[in-house]
């Protein structure tokens, strides 16, 4: 355990330098503004971007948690698979529009754009409030990454995981959206040596691929009853499917999603960042195989304090147990390193929402720039705080829950944000019933989720049962897709019944032109940035 605790301290403290580094790389006349700060100076190119937003959807979490579902449930563990490359044709033309329209108007987060587009502050503080509330648990979760590989090398209680945020909060502080840019190149390195490392060498010790599928089979044949097994069933392919298309809504509706994708400096680098990003949706196949590995080497999880095995700690384990501790100290190291991007880019976007769509909206509205990012570095800092007492206060387990929660709440501002990027239909008293009505009927339905496994009575999961519908079946489909429903339905009732009423609906102060403009067009070269948002 100390070649590991060593290898894996160094490495962290590497990279914690190359944080405080990064402040001086590309280094602009001031960065004391939400532009230079908060989106790196808007001026990455594709190799950046490429490793920034890989580096940013693809976290410790993931590392961690989508092999230990595969571990205790199979074939569902899966999903995020499909998930990950349905998602980039999706957003494909989007992700552009987005780009082009927040770049002339100098948008810095979806809020701004929905502020403008339907002149409604009360629709944006709407999305702003939604963003936060579905990021904070996000930030949380990557400390369950860290931790897990804490308890993995025997290293208990809370403080390296405080020492660890602390040395986080300071150098994005410092460097704002260059650190975690810098820092990516050498965690995606890391992970993917580590990955193509485990799926070649592992197999190999366990005796084949055929070794190991048979022993995850014997596992799920036994127990019949969960629901789980090596191909999906009639009871969960719904369930699968729903689950699968609505994390891909949703993906990049988060702020921190669309944070990488603003920091691109033009049109050509999304497209072909969303046409590169697949090869990390690989990776994350790979990455799933693990579960299985696992099983077949009767690899353990580490039992909690409180007697509980702790599901996220079964691939540290494995590691642990299969290969030699210089190489596992690297592999800890990745999946810990791998928790400091997502972390870092999260609490940016986080502290922008606040700053731009409550902070200048509500309190001051005169700003400048200057003022804009010392008060988006300050709520940065407090969002990492409170990331840390949702371990400390919270049973981790139940962060995990709370994540399910906020792709179910952030799929409620597709209408305004994605849908408002390509029509102006809905009136904005629409929009804003349709969101409340889609948060109402999504929280009702996570209520009532049980999980027996664990033995919550409510909020036990994301599989809403169609039999609470008064359906006789026991198919279950995920909650944020019916959720979503609602909200459409109401959004578009509500927009036909107020245009009925004549209603006044806000002004649209984008053009149809704005959202194809491009790196060299005047509009782009001069962001006006005392423009009202």
């Amino acid at each position: 355990m100390t070649t590991e605790l060593i290898i894996f301290v160094l490495l962290f403290l590497v990279v914690s330098g190359m944080g405080f580094v990064a402040a001086r790389w590309r280094k602009p006349e001031t960065i004391d503004s939400l532009h230079e700060w908060g989106l790196g100076g808007r001026n990455f190119g594709s190799w950046i971007t490429w490793f920034l937003v890989g580096g940013d959807l693809y976290t410790a979490y993931t590392f961690v948690a989508v092999p230990a579902l595969v571990f205790g449930a199979g074939a569902m563990g899966f999903f995020a698979v499909p998930y990950t490359v349905i998602i980039y044709p999706m957003v494909f033309l989007i992700l552009c529009r987005m780009w082009s329209i927040s770049h002339v108007h100098g948008f810095v987060t979806p809020a701004d754009f929905v502020r403008a587009r339907f002149g409604s502050p009360t629709l944006a503080l709407a999305v702003a409030i939604t963003g936060l509330v579905a990021t904070m648990p996000y930030i949380a979760l990557q400390l369950v990454g860290i931790e897990a590989v804490l308890q993995s090398m025997g290293v208990t209680g809370h403080l390296p995981i405080i020492i660890a945020f602390a040395i986080l909060a300071a150098y994005t502080y410092q460097s704002g959206l260059r650190a975690p840019a810098l820092i990516a190149f050498v965690k995606d390195t890391l992970i993917y040596v580590v990955i193509l490392a485990a799926v070649i060498y592992i197999p190999i010790k366990l005796g084949g691929w055929g070794t190991i599928f048979d022993a995850a089979g014997k596992k799920f044949a036994a127990t019949p009853a969960q629901n789980d097994g090596l191909f999906l069933n009639a009871g969960n392919q719904l369930q699968y499917a729903t689950l699968a298309f609505g994390s891909a809504l949703a993906l990049f509706l988060y702020p921190h999603s669309l944070t990488g994708v603003l920091a691109s400096k033009n049109r050509n680098v999304i497209k072909r960042n969303m046409s590169a990003l697949p090869a990390y949706s690989l990776l994350l196949g790979l990455i799933a195989l693990l579960g299985y590995m696992a099983i077949a080497a009767g690899t353990k999880p580490t039992v909690g304090s409180n007697g509980k095995p702790i599901s996220n700690t079964v691939v540290p384990n494995l590691f642990d147990q299969m290969f030699p501790d210089w190489f596992t100290g690297i592999a800890f190291a990745a999946i810990g390193i791998g928790a400091l991007v997502p972390a870092a880019i999260m609490s940016i976007a986080a502290a922008n929402l606040f700053t731009r769509n409550i902070y200048r909206e509500y309190i001051n509205k005169n700003a400048t720039d200057a003022q804009e990012a010392q008060v988006s570095k300050v709520v940065s800092l407090v969002v990492k705080v409170g990331a840390v007492l949702c371990i400390l206060l919270l049973d981790p387990q139940f962060s995990i829950d709370l994540q399910l929660i906020g792709g179910v709440i952030i799929l409620q501002t597709l209408p305004s944000v994605a849908l408002g990027l390509y029509t102006r239909w809905f009136h904005k008293g629409g929009l804003i019933a349709g969101w409340a009505a889609g948060l109402a009927a999504g929280m009702w339905m996570l209520y009532t989720i049980p999980n027996p496994a664990t033995g919550k009575a409510h909020f036990g999961g994301s599989a809403f049962s169609l039999a609470n519908l008064g359906l006789d079946t026991k198919t279950t489909v995920y909650a944020g897709i019916l959720a979503l429903a609602v909200n459409l339905i109401v959004a578009a009732i509500g927009t036909v019944v107020l245009r009925a009423m004549n209603v006044a609906d806000g002004e649209d102060a984008t053009k149809r032109s704005e959202y194809f403009a491009d790196e060299g067009d005047p509009r782009v070269k001069d962001l006006d940035l005392s423009a009202p948002h």
